[in-house]
């Protein structure tokens, strides 16, 4: 169980520096803390609470809501097999199936080696491109059976060039000094529907702004 490194708490005080309110920058520094350990452990949730300024149980029911963040080890990579509706049609399932053969574990499991995690997963909006699987979310597409048995051998030599999971991209914005373009509610104004909508109804005469 790990808490943000030195330098990753100084990485996580730079984001929220881009938020009028620290607590909106949760998401990221989940983010953060999977990137540095791999999925997102106790101690992180509890360390990025204490930095938005919010209770570990909000960080998790955040969290959980989204599959992206996993709660607990998993692999180096995630191969993730789509079985919806237009892969299964061409092959999705089958491809599950020689996935767990040639890993030697079920959807959900992880290679003894620790090199990938194996998941069912649902709709992944490739549709036109299916059947497709995804390596730590990346894509995949129109892949047959011995191209995936190609995809499987490489994860497991460490040939594959997609960075470890909790990785979202290989370049690092970086955001000291900028504001992300938010603004707090109560500096919003008159939101522009309701401002049309009044305008419109003065000009007509009724004074109705529904």
């Amino acid at each position: 169980m790990a808490r943000f490194t030195p330098e990753n708490e100084a990485l996580a005080r730079e984001v929220i520096a881009r938020y009028p309110r620290p607590k909106s920058a949760t998401i990221p520094l989940c983010h953060l803390a999977q990137e540095q350990d791999g999925y997102l452990t106790e101690d992180a949730m509890a360390h990025v609470a204490e930095l938005v300024g919010c209770t570990p149980a909000e960080v998790l029911g955040t969290a959980s809501f989204y599959e992206m963040f996993k709660l607990h080890p998993v692999g180096k990579y995630c191969l993730n097999v789509c079985t919806n509706i237009s892969c299964q049609l061409l092959g999705g399932e089958e491809l599950l199936e020689r996935a767990e053969e040639r890993l030697g574990i079920r959807a959900g499991g992880t290679t003894p080696d620790g090199m990938v995690t194996l998941e069912d997963v649902e709709c992944i909006a490739a549709c036109t491109e299916a059947p497709a699987v995804q390596v730590n979310y990346r894509y995949v597409e129109r892949i047959t059976p011995e191209q995936l048995d190609t995809l499987i051998d490489d994860l497991r030599a460490g040939r594959s060039e997609v960075p470890p999971h909790g990785t979202l991209g290989t370049t690092r914005q970086r955001t000291a000094g900028r504001l992300a373009n938010v603004t707090p509610p109560e500096q919003q104004g008159e939101p522009v529907w309701i401002a049309r909508h009044r305008v419109a109804a003065e000009a007509s005469g009724t004074g109705e702004t529904s």
